[in-house]
């Protein structure tokens, strides 16, 4: 990845959609050498991270409600199905995944990879993410890394319990991770039955948003593609309709038992456990 390429953080989600611009309060806005925009802004519900002029959310700090109702939920049910042990969120943003995570899992150990030491900083005071670098009772943390999140040097020893994977640069995903290489690489930095959860973003092209788990839609969605080559029989998939819009998941690994899944992760996310298939070619 060149060190010049301006990173931002999950697919771009447009900030009306969430609410009527009348309601909407710009704290900060700022800029950096990845970003051309960076803007931290309040609404009654919720704070967002808007790094580019189109007011696409990249992060989000709910304010009355622990869930997104949205991919970044996805991320906390990944504990239960991977060893203990260190996991990697490669793309931080301003920390939406680990304050989730920790919150439902207060003792995991969390290494955060982002690219923009600005961001870090706007997180830290405007996102609470200084809280989440403490350690809680139970031992869980977050430990925050300032670099390239595909680099070699991301990893640690012994491998990563899991990884989550939420990277884009300007509004799309990283092209690398639409290579089958590249995968096989962030494997390498797993423990043994370790596994990958992924944000593939949307569709190249428009899909129907009626309930869908054929070939035919994953297939339009490059990421998942590559993922599928690159762990073929090893690979499962899920597709999240919001409104207007259309996102894939994905999850190395053999398919986990969905019963046993769905009674060990909070009651919001039982029945989303249970969408989960197995990637298949036809």
């Amino acid at each position: 990845m060149p060190a010049t390429m301006p990173l931002t953080i999950s697919p771009p989600r447009l900030l009306h959609r969430h609410h009527g611009r009348a309601t909407l309060q710009q704290q900060r806005s700022n800029r950096s050498d990845f970003n051309e925009v960076i803007m931290v802004i309040d609404s009654p519900s919720n704070r967002y991270l808007v790094l580019d002029p189109s007011r696409n959310v990249h992060s989000i700090l709910p304010k009355k409600s622990a869930w997104t109702n949205s991919y970044w939920d996805e991320f906390v049910s990944l504990p239960p199905v991977v060893p203990r042990g260190p996991v990697a969120l490669l793309g931080l943003g301003a920390g939406t995944a680990a304050h989730m995570m920790l919150e439902v899992w207060p003792w995991i150990q969390l290494i955060g990879w982002e690219i923009d030491p600005t961001i870090i900083e706007l997180s830290r005071d405007y996102f609470g993410m200084s809280n989440l670098e403490k350690t809680t009772e139970l031992g869980g943390s977050l430990s925050v890394r300032i670099g390239d999140a595909l680099s070699p040097s991301a990893t640690v020893e012994g491998g990563f319990a899991g990884i989550v994977v939420d990277l884009f640069a300007d509004g799309k995903v990283l092209p690398q991770l639409q290579e089958a290489e590249t995968w096989l690489e962030i494997a390498k930095k797993l423990m043994p039955d370790g596994r990958i959860m992924v944000n593939c973003g949307g569709a190249d092209t428009p899909v129907s948003l009626a309930a869908d788990t054929g070939v035919s839609s994953w297939v339009q969605n490059p990421t998942i593609k590559a993922l599928c080559a690159a762990f073929p029989g090893q690979l499962n998939w899920k597709r999240l309709s919001e409104k207007e819009s259309v996102n894939y998941v994905a999850l190395t690994g053999p398919l986990p038992d969905l019963e046993e899944w769905s009674t060990s992760v909070p009651s919001e996310l039982s029945p989303r456990v249970k969408q989960w298939v197995p990637c298949e070619l036809a």
